[in-house]
């Protein structure tokens, strides 16, 4: 059907046939998925939709705004007062007079449909139906209505069903904004269902793509949907249609209609319920609709459907599968290849989307590094090869990996100490027949490693560090210092050169970081583990991670321990701290940006951002702002540490630093002396290890200390340009270059108006904001293998990896984002992953648990140098455990206990 022109905003009621996704805002979610289907052609029963002006009607004759405006104001997590709030909503909307024009016209589209016809009335609001959140279920559906009294009471109670107590509060934990839900309501033809049920057209746990799974029962869907029957559930492969499984319920009751109107729950407890409801043909004829309807939409879909007494299929519902996690654009469409993708966002501690820019940096970081294997890439600004991105987050293809011999020996061993949930997810594919290996020599990759080895001087500045530790850390830091001046040099002086400036930096200067001072550090967990191996059994569970406690040269741990101790002059000053304790970190970043706080925290936090300022949460995205644009961040936690009780000297975070270091140096007086039972020779050869390691080991934290400084200068860069681009009226504001890409902003220096794109990315990146759950590892298929391998956990029996030796039980702190938390003195932080932003967190925490992570990953090794239990690598860490339960971390057994 070629399309139509659509509906005046005005109209109170139109037509499926008119109607399509572009109709959201006047039909809602569910009519405007029904409208699409119906104009492309699938069977959908006829039906009108009742628009969301004749809500905003009964709205204002209800007088419901002073209502809605109060439910804006309450926090997310007040639900109480939230459910108080939405029942006024409808009792008022269930009271007030619908206008007479809305009656006619629903009166009008219902006599549409036949004398006395039987339909559905469903609610469709307008936050329904998304890309990431379907909000299924949260709005009432009312079947079999007969009759023109009946139906307008259906579409009255459809009304208020946006205010149920369950639709708000999903709303305000979505972020949802309750001025801008309206509702329409759907009228459609009753089908007369022999059987209904549900379709997924991808697996909803797995996220495997082209495998149809359908849960079928007797009698209308709503048996099915509202969960009230156990139903038969058949899962197709509609690439081929082969039936792959037939699992038969019980379906021991069914919903049916009544002549004259309503249904009724009939019980089916005699012969046949606990027979197949369909036959094989219904189900890939079902399945191979559906993938239909997912090749219009272009992603997997959750799909409501019945057969009626002809054998016809009706589809009654479609809407994305929110669960599912997209893939890469590149991914193979077909079964025959395999590929395997690496989440490099998560393992480097970042949960949430990058944006556009951040995304844009990392194509030529990943260039950069392809380069210093000696690799090329066609398109830098593309990046090379294994890159990918999906869900706004940046993917890397590992299949090479798995596919060869070294790659399957050095790559999961590489992510056991950084990321090991990863690790065996890796190892679990290694029996794929696709994933077969197919370069089983080591030549190639040897070649490699010594080119970048010799490159880069490795067994120079590895010898170097062995024999003079001091000299190897000056050395280092001299060469960050000639790195930190070069985005200073002079000749970026208009926009096009500041983006030629920020391109060669990205390129060329920030991954060279990390080869100059690896060597370095690497060195010191090596002698961390030749101790190891010399000390064998004397060295019992815990013992090795305890020498990792307090580190020195950590420049992470300097920083937040310099944050402490401005907050312990702060403290001093009872003007300073009563304003620090009392004010908003919003007003209080204000204040500082005009020079008006006391003067002990004016300079303190001057002199903390000259050195700290470059850093941020989640500081790999050159998108976000630093700590020196808004401080806003480092003020809530610098409030959060006067909450520990400067009379406590034991608990001051120095003082837990210190006694750690203690702990360590103690610890291998111990290790030694029981090596030196065995030879002399041995015991001193594990004091010079482990002070190697303590002298060393520190400097694991620099590389992307010195990565993240340069990828500030690159972020003041294109803030200048963000600036000469809304001058010129191509972007609203500087900040939003950063949800363009380096060659949109040039674009935009050349005069293209880019503020319809900036919005359209905005509102995907606060969709993918709200996305809970991110994969490891995600194949090319759609299967995410940890859901599809991991077992199920019995409650308080959560394992991952022990990264800090000790065992602490206190409350649990769920933090998904560590701007604005509270964290109390002793709570338990719980988080999905850290990065350096997260650690001042750290210095309130009784204990830790990640969801990723290995032991020697970022957040294992600030927890260990301070001195406090965790357990990282733990599955669903943050859904299974939540805020005020009592917890036990067990650092040692990598155990958690939930009470």
């Amino acid at each position: 059907m070629p399309p139509a022109p659509p509906p005046p905003d005005t109209a109170i009621v139109v037509n499926l046939d008119e109607i399509g996704l572009a109709s959201l805002p006047l039909v809602g979610g569910k009519a405007a998925n029904l409208g699409e289907l119906t104009r492309a052609g699938f069977p959908v029963p006829a039906g009108v939709c009742v628009t969301t002006p004749a809500y905003q009607q009964i709205g204002r004759v209800a007088g419901v705004a002073g209502l809605v405006e109060a439910i804006a104001a309450t926090p997310a997590g007040d639900v109480a007062a939230l459910t108080a709030l939405a029942g006024q909503i409808r009792t008022a909307l269930l009271g007030g007079e619908v206008p007479r024009e809305v009656r006619v016209a629903i009166a009008e589209g219902y006599a549409g449909l036949g004398e006395q016809a039987a339909v559905a009335v469903r609610s469709s609001a307008t936050a329904e139906d998304l890309p990431l959140a379907s909000f299924a279920g949260q709005q009432d559906t009312y079947l079999n209505v007969v009759g023109e009294q009946a139906l307008l009471d259906a579409v009255r109670r459809c009304w208020a069903s946006l205010w149920t107590d369950r639709a708000v509060v999903y709303r305000a934990a979505n972020g949802i904004d309750p001025h801008s839900v309206r509702l329409a309501v759907v009228i459609q033809h009753m089908v007369d269902a022999q059987t209904a049920g549900v379709l997924f057209t991808a697996d909803p746990v797995t996220g495997r793509r082209r495998r149809a799974v359908i849960d079928a029962s007797p009698g209308l869907g709503e048996a099915v949907v509202s969960g009230a029957v156990n139903p038969d559930r058949l899962v197709v492969d509609t690439a081929t249609g082969t039936l792959l499984a037939r699992q038969v319920g019980d379906k021991r009751l069914a919903v049916r209609p009544v002549p004259g109107g309503g249904v009724q729950r009939v019980s089916r407890s005699g012969g046949g319920a606990g027979e197949p409801c369909m036959t094989d043909e219904q189900a890939r004829a079902l399945a191979a609709l559906g993938e239909r309807v997912e090749a219009h939409y272009g992603s997997p879909q959750d799909i409501e459907w019945a057969i009626d007494a002809t054998g016809t299929i009706w589809l009654t519902q479609a809407r994305a599968i929110t669960t599912v996690y997209p893939l890469p654009p590149a991914a193979p469409r077909t079964g025959e290849e395999l590929r395997v993708y690496f989440c490099g966002s998560l393992a480097q501690g970042l949960h949430r989307p990058l944006t556009p820019m951040g995304l844009a940096a990392f194509r030529l970081l990943a260039s950069s590094v392809a380069s210093q294997f000696g690799f090329t890439t066609a398109d830098p600004r593309r990046g090379p090869a294994p890159y990918a991105e999906a869900g706004q987050r940046f993917f890397i293809d590992v299949t090479p990996v798995l596919r060869s011999r070294p790659g399957r020996a050095l790559a999961p061993r590489v992510l056991d100490v950084m990321e090991a949930r990863s690790a065996v997810v890796l190892r679990g594919l290694f029996d794929e027949t696709r994933l077969a290996v197919t370069h089983t020599s080591w030549w190639p990759f040897l070649r490699r490693v010594l080119h970048m080895a010799a490159r880069h001087r490795f067994p120079v500045r590895a010898v170097h560090a062995l024999a003079a530790p001091s000299a190897a850390r000056r050395a280092v830091d001299r060469a960050a210092v000639r790195r930190r001046a070069l985005l200073r040099q002079p000749g970026a002086t208009t926009p096009a050169a500041r983006l030629d400036l920020a391109e060669h930096a990205l390129l060329h200067q920030v991954v060279p970081v990390t080869p100059t001072i690896l060597p370095v550090a690497a060195v010191g967990f090596a002698m961390l583990g030749v101790a190891g191996r010399l000390l064998g059994p004397d060295a019992r569970p815990g013992d090795l991670q305890t020498v990792l406690r307090g580190l020195p040269h950590n420049v992470t741990t300097e920083m937040d321990l310099a944050l402490w101790q401005l907050v312990t002059r702060v403290r001093a000053d009872p003007a300073a701290a009563t304003l620090l304790a009392a004010s908003d970190p919003g007003s209080l970043a204000g204040r500082y940006r005009d020079g008006d706080l006391p003067p002990v925290l004016q300079d303190g936090l001057a002199g903390f951002l000259e050195t700290y300022g470059h850093r941020a949460v989640a500081e790999i995205d050159i998108g976000l702002p630093r700590w020196s644009e808004d401080p806003r961040h480092i003020l809530g936690v610098m409030a959060n540490y006067l909450r520990l009780d400067g009379a406590d000297a034991a608990r001051a975070p120095d003082a837990a630093f210190a006694r750690a270091s203690r702990e360590a140096e103690e610890m291998i007086d111990r290790l030694v002396r029981r090596a030196a039972r065995r030879s002399r020779i041995r015991g001193a050869l594990v004091r010079f290890c482990l002070s190697r390691t303590r002298a060393l080991a520190g400097l694991r934290e620099l590389p992307k200390y010195h990565m993240v400084l340069t990828l500030a200068g690159v972020r003041e860069q294109l803030r200048q340009v963000g600036a000469a681009l809304a001058g010129a009226s191509a972007i609203d504001a500087a900040p939003d270059v950063f949800f363009l890409d380096l060659s949109e902003a040039r674009a935009g220096l050349a005069g293209t108006d880019l503020r319809r794109l900036v919005a359209e990315r905005r509102d995907a990146y606060d969709a993918e904001l709200r996305r809970r759950h991110v994969p490891r590892v995600l194949l090319s298929d759609g299967t995410e293998p940890e859901a599809a391998a991991l077992p199920a956990v019995p409650t308080g029996a959560l394992t991952g990896t022990a990264a800090s030796a000790g065992t602490v039980t206190g409350v649990a702190r769920v933090v998904l984002d560590p701007v604005g938390a509270v964290l109390q003195p002793g709570e338990i932080l719980v988080a999905p992953s850290t990065d350096p932003g997260w650690t001042p967190l750290f210095l309130t925490a009784g204990g830790l648990v990640m969801e990723m992570g290995g032991a020697n990953s970022h957040g294992a090794v600030v927890a260990r140098e301070y001195g406090i239990p965790a357990v990282v690598g733990v599955p669903g860490a943050t859904t299974r455990i939540t805020t005020g339960q009592r917890i036990t971390v067990d650092g040692t057994a990598g155990r958690i206990g939930i009470d």
